[in-house]
């Protein structure tokens, strides 16, 4: 398939187009891209959206928010081909975002990711920090990593296949269809908007498809026009 088309996986119908629309209980979905695949599924109380990242040449395995649910992430991931599940990267520190990661680990022996400036909060030993800029290893491919602070102090994002027409991004709880993820004071929403605004506004095109830590998908094209309405109300 070509850039940015998808399937239906993991007992969904493989004719069925993606449109990034999942629920808890329902099956996941397959965004193919030219290096890696992405599949989204939802878990937990909060229906969080966890994320399989897998290279198309090796098979190498990464989960992006083992969220909840580790019996069923587990289960994906022996679905979704013939690698091992190499990391996992916690995008911060909220319990809705890794609620399955010491399973997941203990299972699989995957190495855990998470921003540096959240790794305290996170009662799973992170054996790598991550800090803006920073490559996470996807077999073949990479995801770059963005900081994202303001939702909480180490909210990351990663950016796959940035160089592409139209890369994706990872946005944890950091940016939505709508508006930036929570926070809690002023400073804290000029610190989310403004990282958005630079790391990913400004330097990714249009096309750029966000994939957030709940809910749908959108993409920086939709969002951008509404850009000074957020910074004019605060959220």
């Amino acid at each position: 398939m070509t850039e940015q088309t998808g399937k239906a996986a993991a007992g969904g119908d493989p004719h069925q187009p993606y449109t990034g629309d999942v629920a808890v209980g329902g099956p996941p979905q397959t965004l193919e891209l030219e290096t890696l695949t992405v599949t989204k599924i939802a878990v937990g109380g909060m229906a969080n959206n966890a994320y399989v990242v897998s290279c198309r040449a090796s098979g190498a395995l990464v989960i992006v928010d083992a969220a909840a649910e580790a019996e069923a992430l587990l289960a994906l991931v022996g679905e979704l081909g013939h690698g091992a599940l190499s990391a996992v990267v916690t995008t911060h520190r909220h319990p809705d975002h890794w609620g399955a990661l010491a399973q997941v680990v203990q299972a699989t022996g995957a190495r855990t990711y998470a921003g540096a400036a959240d790794v305290a909060g996170i009662p799973v030993p992170t054996d790598v920090p991550l800090h803006h800029g920073d490559e996470v290893p996807i077999g073949d491919a990479s995801a770059r990593v963005v900081a994202l602070p303001g939702h909480t102090p180490g909210s990351i994002g990663l950016v796959l296949e940035a160089s592409s027409r139209a890369p994706v991004v990872l946005s944890g709880d950091a940016l939505f269809p709508g508006g930036i993820g929570r926070t809690t004071s002023p400073e804290e929403f000029t610190s989310a908007y403004d990282a958005a605004v630079r790391e990913l506004f400004d330097v990714l095109p249009d096309p750029a498809r966000i994939l957030p830590g709940h809910g749908r998908d959108s993409t920086l094209g939709a969002e951008r026009p509404a850009l000074p309405e957020w910074r004019a109300r605060g959220w």
